[in-house]
């Protein structure tokens, strides 16, 4: 892999992975663009313990260009976009609208792909890897940022997400706080430790591959699964078998095997509601340990996985987090993880 960081014109940082080392990334952002400024703020609920964001400059972001105006587009002749150079495979930049930024923390935009109109699982094995090396060098780097508590690298995809550009692309947040979620997992591998239980990720994981009814891929190096308790319709948790607490841990085997898996996941969630329905939309995202000395467990102790869900429970029909969910944060779902599973497991062949 080679990298090759540059700046764009607003003074934003920008960096492209190539799979060849005689890649040359010289070209320079001609676009007039003043400084890049952002205005964000974080508050703390204190009933909830949980922190809450403003971003109110976000207002003014993007939203759904024509394909000929794709800010994450390459360059050509004078239409100018966020990538300067005429062609690329995967780049990374920060982002012109970030959720926060500055001194407290850090949003970047994951380009996988030149191809507007593709997706990432239409990536090549080659291709996902390098996108694996990238996330692995922003996790690495972030890591070191004072104001970074925790890295999530994620995609949003489909328009039911509610992402504001088609172009196939992900984020990366550095953020500056650790997250509810991550939070509260936390306390409970602690607190099941307290009481004499082993590793609580290493235990949940050793239950599904016991229990087998919701394996969907099972390799060398990886296991994924529907949960146990998943709160989305088709919800899928990778993690490497060897536990680690980061991208940056896993090693070469891992890292090997990981893009097939990855990509045969991300096909068959395309798959699930037949050959004539529309690209399945989803999240995914890197679960990571965070940092700091205040966490109540080791951060060796966390387990890097993935999690990929979607919103959609059948052909044209969506999960809404209606009163229920997003009032209490009570799930309830209507599709059984068995079910999911073997569904996942069933399209296989289609």
């Amino acid at each position: 892999m080679k990298k090759t960081m540059t700046r764009l014109a607003d003074g934003r940082e920008l960096i492209y992975y190539d799979r060849a080392d005689d890649a040359v990334r010289s070209a320079p952002d001609r676009r007039p663009l003043g400084a890049a400024t952002s205005s964000s703020e974080i508050r703390v609920d204190r009933l909830l313990r949980e922190e809450v964001g403003y971003a109110a400059h976000r207002q003014g972001r993007t939203f759904m260009p024509p394909t000929d105006r794709c800010p994450l587009c390459p360059t050509v002749g004078d239409r100018l976009s966020e990538i300067p150079e005429s062609s690329y495979e995967v780049a990374v930049f920060e982002n012109r609208f970030p959720s926060f930024g500055g001194g407290t923390g850090r949003c970047e935009v994951v380009c996988f792909t030149p191809d507007h109109d593709s997706s990432f699982a239409d990536l090549d094995e080659g291709g996902a890897a390098l996108v694996l090396d990238a996330w692995t060098d922003r996790t690495d780097e972030l890591s070191r940022h004072p104001g970074v508590r925790q890295v999530y690298c994620f995609e949003n995809r489909g328009a039911e997400i509610g992402v504001t550009l088609a172009h196939p692309h992900g984020q990366i947040y550095g953020y500056p706080h650790v997250t509810p979620h991550t939070a509260r997992a936390l306390e409970s591998a602690a607190a099941h430790r307290a009481a004499g239980g082993g590793n609580l990720w290493d235990e949940l994981v050793a239950e599904e591959v016991a229990d087998g009814r919701r394996i969907v891929l099972d390799a060398e190096h990886w296991v994924a699964f529907v949960p146990y308790a998943a709160r989305w319709p088709y919800e899928v948790h990778l993690y490497p078998r060897r536990r680690v607490p980061d991208l940056t841990a896993l090693d070469d085997d891992q890292r090997a095997e990981f893009p097939r898996l990855y990509l045969d996941l991300l096909r068959r969630f395309d798959r699930l509601f037949g050959p004539d329905a529309p690209p399945t939309p989803y999240i995914s995202g890197w679960h990571q340990a965070p940092f700091g000395d205040d966490l109540p467990l080791p951060r060796e102790e966390f387990a890097l996985h993935l999690e990929l869900f979607t919103i959609r429970r059948g052909p044209g029909k969506l999960k809404y987090l209606a009163g229920s969910e997003s009032g209490m944060r009570a799930f309830v779902s209507d599709v059984l993880p068995e079910a999911a599973a073997h569904r996942l497991r069933e399209v296989e062949a289609q």
